[in-house]
């Protein structure tokens, strides 16, 4: 990741580090494409693609992201299908690093560049009542490599209106970290979830998944701010941020849709909690009304809340923490300690609307505008400058040969 602005560690930290706010945007994705079985598309059953065109812009000028992806799934037989997935990234823009706002010697925001590219593949085959996936994927960054390999089953009961789902996910992250050797970062994910359909209109399902991470779990450019005295002069210095070294999380989320067939809609509601060892706790909601109109035009308006306390460790800076002369490196070890506006107890907001035209049998179009915003929540808030409001604009095309 390329950065423009440098910023000024304290004197044990080395003198010329730089730093950049990281966001969340790395899906397992990846698999290269030679692993696509070779089969005409004339033998295949069938072949469904989708190419798409993605926009987050953040108010203020801040982050801005260009995403293009393209989506594939191929039919060899009645029981083998193989799918996949590329994408590309652009980042740029400026994001809050850990720091207060207003303080004249330690920048707020800094401004960042890069650009990620990703490939997934998956092959499934149907045995019996099982649908069986193997998923591989890698995502490449300039400093972040994540390598994800996943085991699913789908196993079809009482005449297919009752379904089981299971799968383990393992994914391997390499971090290059500025001044040190590359880090490592391990994730285990295993999912267990059912599904009922209760009559010809209404489906009901419920998953758990429990997650397992350990290694270099920080963000290399996130850090902290303490005041101090430099020979009796008042300064504030900035240091690395320390989360812990591993990390336990669950995850239920609860879905219910209904058809309404005079109104030719469905409504569809998504309930997720989560709870992790870190102290966040958050809850979800989503609700979709997807509406059919003239046989050709879908619309769907949907509302997402989403909310979460803050991680036990979670401070706006170190001032009143004991921890002594904090590491240039920190490696989850003693105190830990995070000023990331993403750990501290905040809510957000989307109101969005989809729309999906076909035009034919074979081809459709969409388009998606969602408007998000986040704020602070409670007690243990980030400064409100911190968190983002963005919109973001969808825009796709999907193939079926």
């Amino acid at each position: 990741m390329r950065l423009r602005t440098s910023i000024r560690f304290s004197p044990s930290a080395p003198a010329s580090g730089q730093a950049s706010g990281k966001l969340s945007l790395r899906p397992s994705l990846a698999v290269t494409p030679f692993l696509l079985p070779a089969v005409s598309l004339q033998a295949a059953e069938a072949f469904r693609f989708d190419s798409g065109y993605q926009t987050y812009d953040e108010s203020g000028g801040r982050m801005f992201i260009e995403s293009y992806y393209y989506r594939g799934e191929l039919f060899i037989s009645e029981d083998t299908s193989f799918r996949f997935q590329i994408l590309r990234d652009a980042i740029s823009g400026s994001t809050p690093i850990g720091t207060l706002p207003g303080d004249a010697t330690q920048p707020f925001l800094v401004e960042l560049e890069d650009l990620r590219s990703g490939v997934l593949a998956a092959l499934s085959q149907q045995i019996g009542d099982h649908r069986l996936e193997l998923e591989a994927s890698n995502s490449r960054e300039s400093d972040y490599l994540s390598q994800g390999i996943s085991l699913n089953d789908r196993w079809e009961l009482n005449q297919k209106n009752t379904t089981l789902s299971m799968g383990l996910n393992f994914v391997n992250d390499t971090i290059t970290v500025r001044g040190t050797d590359d880090q490592n970062k391990k994730n285990y994910d295993v999912f267990l979830g059912v599904s009922q359909l209760l009559d010809k209109n209404t489906v009901l399902s419920a998953n758990l998944t429990l997650g397992y991470s350990e290694g270099y779990l920080n963000d290399q450019y996130k850090v902290i701010q303490r005041n101090e005295l430099f020979f009796g002069i008042p300064v504030t210095n900035i240091y690395r941020e320390n989360r812990p070294s591993s990390r336990l999380r669950a995850v239920l989320q609860l879905q219910g849709t209904h058809f309404f067939s005079r109104a030719n809609a469905a409504l569809d509601a998504i309930v997720r909690l989560t709870q992790d060892d870190y102290g966040i706790s958050s809850q979800s909601l989503q609700l979709e009304w997807r509406q059919g109109l003239f046989n050709r035009l879908e619309l769907t308006p949907f509302v997402r809340y989403y909310q979460q306390t803050a991680a036990d460790f979670y401070h706006r800076t170190l001032n009143g923490l004991n921890v002594g002369t904090p590491q240039d490196y920190p490696d989850g070890s003693g105190v830990n300690y995070s000023a990331d506006f993403r750990l501290s107890s905040m809510a957000a907001m989307s109101l969005g609307l989809k729309t999906r035209l076909r035009l034919s049998e074979n081809i459709s179009l969409s388009a998606t505008y969602e408007r998000y915003e986040m704020t602070g929540v409670g007690g243990d808030q980030a400064p409100a400058q911190a968190y983002p409001t963005a919109s973001m604009w969808t825009f796709g095309v999907s193939f079926l040969f």
